[in-house]
C-alpha cells in the first residue's frame, strides 16, 4: 500500500514538472511531436523559411539589385547629356511650368523604352537564351564605349535662354518626349542596360524590368527637379565650373566601366 502512494505521487510530480516545460500554447514538444508522428517545431520553422515568395511580389528584384539600380540611376540623373539641357534651358527661356513638363515628357519617353526593352528582351529570351546572353556581352561592352567617351569628349550641357513666343505646357512635354524617343544613345544604353538585371532564366523577367523602368521615373524626380527649381543658378554654376561636369564624367566612367567589368566576369564563370 505505501509502494503504491509512493508510485502515485511520482506520478503526480513528474507530469506538474513536465507541464512547467511543456512550451507555451500553440507550440508541441519534440518528443511530443514525435510520438504522435507530428512534425517538430523547428522543422515547421524551417518549412515556413523555405516557403517561396509571395506571387504578388514577384516582379521585385532581389535588395541587392535594387541598391546596384538605385546607384546607376541617380549617376545617370546628375549625368549632363541632352534631355538636362532642354528642360533647364526650357525653364530659363518659358518658365518652371515649361520646364517641368519638358522634365516630365522625357521620363514618359523613358517609360516607353522600358515597354519596349520588356517587349524585345522577353522575345529574346524565349527565342533563345544565347542571344540574351550576346546582349549581355554587348552591353558591358556599350557601357564601356560610354565611360570612354565620358572621359575623352566629356558630356554636353549649353543650356540657352531664348527669347520666343510662350509654348504651351502640351508642347514642352512633346519636346521632351521627342527629345528622349529619338535620342539614338537613350535608345541603346535602355536596350543594353536595363537587360543587365535580371536572368534569362528568370520567369519574372518581365515584371522585373517594368518596376525596374518605374523606378527609375521615380528616382530621378527628386535628382532633377531640384535643377529646375533653381534652373539659373544651377546654370551658372555648371558653365562657371566645367570641373563639376568633369567630376561627373570621371564618376559615370568608374561606376559603369565597375558595371561592364562585373558583367563581363560574372557571364564567365
Amino acid at each position: 500500500m505505501a509502494r503504491y502512494h509512493a508510485a502515485s505521487r511520482f506520478r503526480k510530480a513528474n507530469g506538474r514538472r513536465r507541464d512547467r516545460a511543456r512550451p507555451a500554447e500553440g507550440w508541441t514538444s519534440v518528443t511530443d511531436c514525435q510520438r504522435d508522428g507530428l512534425p517538430s517545431p523547428f522543422r515547421i520553422e524551417q518549412d515556413i523559411a523555405e516557403r517561396p515568395r509571395d506571387p504578388a511580389m514577384t516582379f521585385v528584384p532581389e535588395l541587392s539589385v535594387l541598391v546596384q539600380f538605385a546607384v546607376a540611376t541617380v549617376i545617370l540623373a546628375i549625368t549632363p547629356g541632352p534631355d538636362m539641357t532642354l528642360f533647364v534651358s526650357r525653364t530659363l527661356s518659358q518658365g518652371r511650368a515649361a520646364g517641368f513638363a519638358s522634365m516630365f515628357g522625357a521620363l514618359s519617353g523613358t517609360l516607353i523604352h522600358t515597354t519596349l526593352v520588356v517587349v524585345g528582351v522577353s522575345a529574346l529570351i524565349v527565342a533563345s537564351p544565347y542571344a540574351f546572353l550576346a546582349l549581355k556581352f554587348f552591353g558591358a561592352g556599350y557601357l564601356i564605349f560610354l565611360a570612354f567617351q565620358a572621359i575623352t569628349k566629356g558630356s554636353a550641357f549649353s543650356p540657352e535662354k531664348k527669347v520666343g513666343p510662350k509654348v504651351s505646357l502640351k508642347k514642352a512635354w512633346l519636346a521632351g518626349l521627342g527629345v528622349n524617343l529619338l535620342n539614338l544613345k537613350i535608345i541603346l544604353f535602355f536596350m543594353t542596360f536595363l537587360p543587365q538585371f535580371v536572368s534569362a532564366h528568370d520567369p519574372h523577367a518581365p515584371g522585373k524590368l517594368f518596376f525596374l523602368g518605374a523606378m527609375f521615373v521615380v528616382l530621378s524626380i527628386p535628382v532633377t527637379a531640384p535643377m529646375v527649381f533653381a534652373a539659373e543658378k544651377f546654370s551658372a554654376a555648371m558653365n562657371a565650373s566645367p570641373r563639376v561636369t568633369r567630376v561627373v564624367d570621371w564618376l559615370f566612367a568608374g561606376v559603369f566601366s565597375a558595371f561592364a567589368l562585373k558583367i563581363i566576369t560574372a557571364q564567365a564563370r
